[in-house]
């Protein structure tokens, strides 16, 4: 009779537990690594340091970035927008007043990019429109050294535009500055033998209510340079006929017909 099995111990392997606080410990690594793998910070500072930091930016950028421009689809979709915007009287005397222009005009300006309209304080129905534009404006000077200026305009409804001012032109989107300048010299005064004097370029910014519509507020700014333009008379008073408004005469706009000239002393006052 075989003896009986001998009984075997039971072997068993002993690794002695971490302590509670050092599993706390491991946990609390694993996650802080996992968060910095997951934000990817691109420089070494705390992830979360950087976080606020670009929220912060961001939040400044936003602030400072300039209300974009108001577009309209018709003339009538413009009109329901400024009525509330402006003074019944003012808008009432759009095309009606000497030397104004219509609402069909103001359109057309925004539609090509000559003009923008911005709030200027908030999106409500209270806030105040602003008609921002791009100008460029044109010093020609005779040989004893007077400026020419643009005394009035006729416009095609037969009312008569003040304007004492240089050679000015409404900006097109993309235009440089030389561009516009040649542009305006060619549909105002008629002639292209132009030259832009270099250095003579200067940038300023006004703020007034707007001669064309009345009761709305526009900010102007007005890119300058000199210029010498031939074939010009050298004294005197002269008008020309305008060449660059045929889109405006043929959408029943108001548009200019003839530009009337004079030379003054430049003092400095224009």
């Amino acid at each position: 009779m075989p003896p009986p099995p001998r009984p075997t111990a039971a072997i068993t392997t002993c690794f002695p537990s971490p302590p509670p606080n050092l599993l706390f410990y491991f946990a609390a690594a694993a996650a802080a690594l996992s968060f910095l793998f997951f934000l990817k910070p691109p420089h070494p500072l705390h992830p979360l340091l950087c976080f606020r930091r670009r929220r912060r930016r961001l939040e400044t950028s936003a602030m400072r970035r300039p209300a974009a421009p108001l577009a309209f689809s018709s003339p009538d979709s413009l009109s329901e927008w400024l009525k509330p915007r402006l003074p019944s009287n003012a808008f009432a005397s759009w095309g009606v007043a000497p030397g104004t222009k219509t609402l069909q005009n103001l359109w057309l300006e925004l539609s090509h990019g000559e003009t923008s309209l911005l709030l200027s304080d908030g999106e409500g129905s209270s806030s105040l429109p602003l008609r921002a534009v791009h100008v460029a404006t044109v010093r020609v000077r005779n040989p004893r050294g007077a400026l020419l200026i643009e005394s009035h305009q006729l416009l095609s409804d037969g009312t008569i535009r003040p304007r004492r001012r240089p050679l000015s032109e409404k900006m097109r989107p993309g235009e440089s500055v030389e561009d516009a300048a040649t542009r305006a010299v060619m549909e105002e005064l008629g002639k292209e033998a132009v030259k832009i004097l270099p250095d003579s370029y200067e940038m300023r910014v006004e703020e007034r209510a707007s001669a064309s519509y009345p009761g709305l507020p526009a900010r102007y700014v007005l890119h300058s340079v000199d210029a010498e333009v031939e074939g010009l008379p050298q004294e005197g008073e002269f008008s020309t006929e305008e060449t660059g408004e045929a889109v405006e005469a043929r959408e029943n706009a108001v548009f200019v017909r003839r530009h009337f000239w004079k030379w003054v002393d430049d003092d400095g006052s224009i």
